[in-house]
């Protein structure tokens, strides 16, 4: 676990999913459904507990909320479990003001809150 890196900037982070890294979205279902990172996971953060075991040990985790409180007590929580994860900075919000890729999941034009 990397412990001088517990958080990127949402531009760091696009670029790491765009290479491949795993983007873990803690925001719940409807959220998601509006606008998300194409190649993010969903797991909301009130079902982290119960499905932990879906988020890989063996790589880093880059978590995402909508502005970056959920995706910070996220982190910690899963830094303290052992899992090398990191906060984007200013969650999806700021994903989608540095370029990052949208889609929905409701038809509509992705949007974040």
């Amino acid at each position: 676990m990397s412990a001088e890196r517990a958080a990127v900037t949402a531009a760091e982070a696009v670029a790491e999913v765009e290479a491949g890294a795993y983007l873990l979205d803690v925001r719940e279902q409807h959220e998601w459904d509006a606008g998300h990172a194409p190649a993010a996971h969903l797991l909301p953060m009130s079902q982290l507990s119960a499905r932990v075991e879906e988020i890989p040990q063996d790589s880093e985790v880059l978590v995402v909320c909508h502005i970056g409180g959920r995706s910070a007590q996220v982190t910690a929580a899963l830094r303290n479990a052992g899992f090398d994860a990191v906060d984007v900075l200013g969650g999806m919000v700021a994903w989608a003001d540095a370029q990052g890729e949208l889609t929905s999941e409701n038809g509509a034009e992705p949007r974040v809150g």
